[in-house]
């Protein structure tokens, strides 16, 4: 039988929530992350990367961040622009998502970019587009991960004065992704005395990439920039034609990811990439996040799981640093941009002022060791900028790097 005063204490529960500031009400709902990922398409090994990294950072804290119970929502983009667009919209005002992590490419976060400034949605990047956090500052993004430039910039250092290269033929998919790793490749390596002579885009979906391969021509070196499953596709074609052994191979941080090693075969031995992270790096969070996403999914961690773990400690570090208050989005996007973050699986990390990462970039060999090919770390670039060694103003005057921008010098 309920009593009387069971009757008050219940009503005066209720009153007390319906009295209860929308500050405290909003804290006591857990706080919703939205996910974009690929599911379909060449790029959907790459996604299934990002929601395995994701899952393995939110299972090792128990779905609890900095105290705050979260929920995630992830939502399929297709891998199309259209796709990330309505995703994100059904993400911010049918979810009522507190934070966005993705998307996984560059033309993605193009077509999505607008809408979160618009709206005001604090969005941590994995995709690389350029100009979001460059000429086009988008202050509700940061990007823990790179800019497509970012490790290319590199690699093209280290091919020019490490590997001896000094006439190179680029490769990498029709698309503003390919695009922008190619020209910050090209940059670099021209200003540092090497020859770029040859500019290859086969189309994101192409079924064979032998015909492009044919066209390299006599080079001692070829960078390439594919992404999703196609690096497979290209180190196999070009084994096919003759080429593996003769011209060393290079590339940017999708083109020999760790978590691609367990399908490659010999082909992949001796291939040069540049990245953001790496499965070898010794800090605690990596060890735990190598061995978790052993058990959990019987894989090494490329750079999309751990891009994905590491957005999830930045919005962890964001809750920390404002007490668990959320609902203030200036509050939590200026927490994000502030972050200094050392125990990452990436090792430590800040923003610059355009909210993109300036952290380590590291160089590896794929070799094979115990029967298993591995990327082994070579060299370390130390807290490396969008914009590499070039001074930022002078670097923002001139166009984003695209198909013909830079354009090239040393065409044959």
């Amino acid at each position: 039988m309920t009593t009387r005063r069971q009757i008050l204490k219940g009503g005066l529960a209720a009153g007390a929530v319906v009295a209860m500031p929308a500050v405290l009400r909003a804290q006591a709902e857990p706080f919703r992350i939205g996910l974009l990922t690929v599911r379909t398409g060449p790029l959907a090994q790459g996604g299934l990367q990002m929601e395995q990294g994701l899952a393995t950072f939110l299972k090792e804290k128990g779905s609890t961040l900095a105290g705050r119970a979260v929920e995630l929502i992830a939502a399929d983009t297709g891998g199309n622009p259209a796709g990330a667009r309505t995703k994100a919209q059904e993400l911010v005002e049918r979810n009522k998502v507190g934070v966005i992590l993705g998307p996984l490419a560059a033309f993605e976060l193009l077509a999505v970019t607008d809408y979160v400034r618009a709206r005001k949605v604090p969005l941590i990047s994995l995709a690389a587009a350029e100009d979001v956090t460059q000429r086009h500052v988008n202050p509700w993004v940061v990007r823990p991960a790179a800019s497509s430039g970012q490790c290319s910039h590199v690699m093209a250092d280290y091919a020019l004065k490490e590997m001896h290269l000094k006439r190179v033929a680029t490769i990498s998919e029709d698309f503003a992704f390919g695009y922008e790793q190619v020209s910050a490749f090209q940059r670099v390596f021209e200003d540092e005395g090497g020859k770029v002579v040859r500019k290859l885009w086969p189309p994101l979906n192409a079924p064979d990439f032998t015909p492009f391969i044919a066209q390299i021509g006599q080079v001692d070196g070829v960078f390439t920039g594919f992404a999703g499953s196609n690096p497979l596709k290209f180190l196999r074609a070009y084994a096919d034609v003759g080429l593996k052994g003769k011209v060393p191979v290079t590339g940017g941080w999708t083109a020999f990811d760790d978590a691609l090693l367990k399908s490659f075969g010999d082909e992949a031995v001796g291939a040069y990439s540049s990245t953001f992270y790496t499965s070898d790096y010794g800090s605690d969070s990596n060890k735990r996040f190598v061995a978790a996403m052993d058990k959990d999914y019987g894989v090494v961690p490329g750079a999309y799981s751990a891009g994905m773990y590491i957005a999830g400690q930045c919005v962890e570090g964001a809750i920390a640093k404002l007490g668990g208050k959320t609902d203030d989005k200036d509050a939590f996007m200026a927490a994000l941009k502030g972050l200094s973050l050392t125990d990452t699986p990436r090792g430590p990390f800040t923003f610059d002022t355009y909210g993109n990462v300036v952290g380590d970039v590291f160089v590896r060999r794929c070799e094979r060791q115990g029967g298993k090919l591995v990327n082994a770390t070579v060299k370390t670039y130390e807290k490396v900028s969008q914009f590499w060694t070039y001074d930022p103003a002078t670097f923002l005057k001139e166009p984003v790097y695209a198909k013909d921008s830079p354009p090239a010098k040393n065409l044959e």
